[in-house]
């Protein structure tokens, strides 16, 4: 079991990431539950004013984090096209894209006034935030979404996330919002994550079966390598699943966040630091931002194959990729767009933002930058991929 001074970077965490799932904010057949909402409020709104702290931590107004600071809270809630299924008369999710983003679109509406009616009982602002993939993975993107975050948090607000999926095809089909709120949390440089659903923590097989027991802390990934780990539930309205969650928990604690996966009935004593659900430690440090969104969030364009030298110099020297060490594309992409970097093998060993068009590169295949620079003009001088916007799969 995990001791109580086990969690102390839970129960002191400043800023916190908490993530609630379709299936704990719905019924069975879409709509949502006023009741549940109203729940997993108050107990946000008692985190944000201290009254969840435990062991003396609790400040004057708040909680207290490592900087002093009150708690601050940011919201990543699925839900949106659960929400806009009984209003359209829909009795299960739609498996066709065109009705998922009608249901997005009604869906997204009643969650967020849903969400500011019921932080308003405790005079607090919310904020809606929709992100996709661009939004993360392109650099100014990024920092505009960033920006947009940490300015909402210095001014009393609630940001609410969710995926943009009334127009974003391939957020809709990349799964539900728990990777996502990894990958939040590292953007706003959070000090907990923690993981709401139906479940109330990992367990060691089928939590229905005797004799399965609650895995308390995981340390790493070796801790669960035995672990069968199941999918999506029942009801419907969803497309996650404790995979979805334990990879989830993997990116953020890879990142140096401590995450906490239990139910949302335990939110309250997840947020103290008490012993509840499944507490994944801290494995690694923080790495930059938009690097950790280009290898988990992005879906890449196309490819480029990469001679041996090339992969060498990229995946050991952690070098540039220069237009001499590409042999050929693949796809339809523009400059700034995330690609895939494979072996000659077809092997992807890196992702990374592309400074050219797909259609400019093959006349440079194989030349160095200073001869394009002399034939095509300075703007040629340059990598295919720089190395601050490159990142490794398999480091």
């Amino acid at each position: 079991m995990t001791g109580a001074a086990e969690r102390a970077d839970v129960a002191g965490a400043h800023r916190v990431v908490v993530k609630i799932g379709s299936s704990s904010l719905t019924t069975a057949t879409g709509g949502l539950d006023a009741d549940r909402v109203d729940a997993l409020v108050d107990v946000l709104a008692k985190s944000r004013n201290g009254i969840l702290g435990k062991n003396g931590i609790q400040g004057k107004n708040g909680i207290q984090g490592r900087d002093g600071g009150e708690r601050e809270v940011v919201l990543v809630s699925s839900g949106a096209i659960a929400a806009g299924l009984a209003p359209l008369g829909l009795r299960r999710r739609p498996k066709d894209l065109a009705r998922q983003q009608a249901a997005a679109s009604v869906g997204q509406g009643l969650l967020v006034a849903r969400y500011t009616a019921s932080f308003a009982r405790y005079g607090v602002r919310v904020g809606q935030v929709l992100l996709t993939t661009d939004d993360t993975s392109r650099r100014a993107h990024h920092r505009n979404a960033s920006r947009t975050l940490d300015k909402l948090l210095a001014m009393g607000a609630l940001p609410v996330v969710n995926e943009n999926d009334t127009v974003a095809t391939d957020e809709i089909r990349f799964g539900d919002n728990d990777r996502l709120a990894a990958l939040v949390a590292h953007l706003v440089r959070a000090d907990l994550l923690v993981l709401l659903s139906d479940v109330d923590g990992l367990y060691d097989g089928d939590p229905a079966a005797p004799g399965t027991a609650r895995i308390a802390e995981v340390a790493g990934p070796a801790d669960i390598a035995h672990v069968k780990i199941g999918s999506a539930g029942k009801a419907g309205v969803g497309t996650g699943g404790m995979v979805t969650k334990v990879e989830a928990a993997r990116i953020a604690a890879a990142a140096g966040i401590p995450v906490v996966l239990t139910s949302a009935s335990q939110a309250a004593d997840a947020l103290a630091g008490r012993d509840t659900g499944t507490y994944f430690r801290p494995t690694g440090r923080r790495s930059a931002d938009r690097l950790l969104w280009l290898q988990h969030a992005s879906a890449p364009r196309g490819a480029l194959t990469l001679d041996d030298g090339a992969v060498r110099a990229v995946v050991e020297g952690r070098k540039s990729l220069l237009p001499a060490g590409v042999a050929a594309v693949e796809g339809e992409f523009i400059a700034g767009d995330p690609v895939e970097l494979r072996d000659p093998a077809g092997r992807a060993v890196a992702r990374g933002l592309v400074n050219f068009d797909a259609k400019e590169l093959p006349r440079l295949f194989g030349r160095s930058t200073r001869e394009l620079a002399r034939e095509l003009g300075p703007a040629y001088e340059r990598e295919v991929v720089h190395r601050d916007d490159l990142v490794l799969l398999h480091p």
